[in-house]
């Protein structure tokens, strides 16, 4: 099942894609006097609800899948049948109460960017307000030039997690999105120069600070629930910039297997339904390159996960 936000009112409404590539919009379509009417009316709200919530919408989707030719025009007409191509949609889950993005998680990666692999996972917070849905054009502050771009898969919670072990951890979660973790790196300079562990921390403050924009976390287009996703590291990953295919790579490539990234920050913190957990970008980006590549006005950059889609966004001046 693949579930969407659709930008209709502010903050949007659950919705679902469907195999013949409409979207269904939940609330609308919802049959009155069942457990459909009774929906939470947000994707987050409905990860909330535990697995019966989702268990609901999946039996939702089997009903308008299974219905005739008539029966489809009637929610057409209502406005609960839509094309996707049609239909804005934000990201998934537009509110997260919590973003997590792992950093230094493929090889390939920690080596363009200079460095060895880590012995554990590391991750940074990232502000829920940096979130963009697909379609969104990400605007860079003025005075930033060195914009870039990081594929990631990510995954969202369905249940609490905390202090799991990796053989459970994948247990907890609700299903994989396409996100990018876009960077501001005009203080990365300053990291590369520092001589003291006072002038590393500072000036790594400020590069972490570079990712915390508004718009600099775009999700989407869709939720694959897990059922459908049975092996994450299967996965295949690229992102093109203009049509280049600048990464390109196994999400089986990380360094730390997402299972385990899972239980080792679920030490620290308590993951919540429609939090997020973003898994690392591969190597390819634009920092690491020679020349060095950064996004700009005009621009356009694809993240495409197999199983999830294509996750698109322009470039603008903000």
């Amino acid at each position: 099942m693949k579930l969407v936000t659709i930008d209709t009112i502010s903050g949007g409404v659950a919705g679902a894609l469907l195999q013949s590539g409409e979207i269904l919009h939940l609330g609308r379509a919802a049959a009155p006097g069942t457990i459909e009417a009774w929906l939470p009316a947000s994707v987050r709200g409905i990860l909330m609800a535990g697995p019966e919530g989702l268990a609901a919408v999946r039996r939702m989707v089997r009903r308008v899948e299974d219905l005739e030719a008539g029966e489809r025009d009637r929610l057409r007409h209502a406005g609960a049948l839509t094309d996707a191509s049609a239909t804005p949609l934000l990201a998934p889950v537009p509110d997260p109460r919590l973003i997590l993005a792992a950093g230094r998680a493929y090889g390939a990666h920690v080596r363009e960017m200079g460095g060895g692999p880590p012995p554990h996972p590391t991750a940074f917070l990232k502000s829920p307000d940096s979130v963009a849905g697909p379609g969104a054009v990400i605007p860079i502050p003025a005075g930033i030039e060195q914009v870039d771009y990081e594929g990631e898969l990510a995954v969202v919670f369905g249940r609490a997690c905390h202090r799991v072990q990796p053989a459970q951890a994948l247990d907890h979660v609700a299903g994989y999105t396409a996100a990018n973790d876009v960077s501001a790196r005009d203080w990365m300079p300053g990291v590369q120069a520092a001589r003291t562990p006072v002038e590393g921390r500072q000036s790594w403050e400020l590069n972490i600070m570079g990712k915390q924009f508004p718009g600099f976390t775009p999700m989407g287009p869709v939720l694959a629930t897990s059922d459908e996703i049975s092996d994450p590291s299967s996965l295949q990953l690229a992102t093109r910039l203009n049509g280049r295919v600048m990464q390109s790579t196994s999400v089986g490539d990380l360094i730390h297997p997402i299972a385990e990234t899972i239980a080792y920050f679920s030490q620290w913190y308590r993951f919540q339904p429609g939090d997020v957990l973003l898994t690392g970008t591969p190597a390819g980006v634009g920092f690491g390159r020679d020349p060095q590549v950064f996004m700009r006005p005009g621009d356009r950059v694809d993240v495409e996960i197999g199983g999830i889609g294509t996750l698109s966004n322009g470039i603008s001046a903000a």
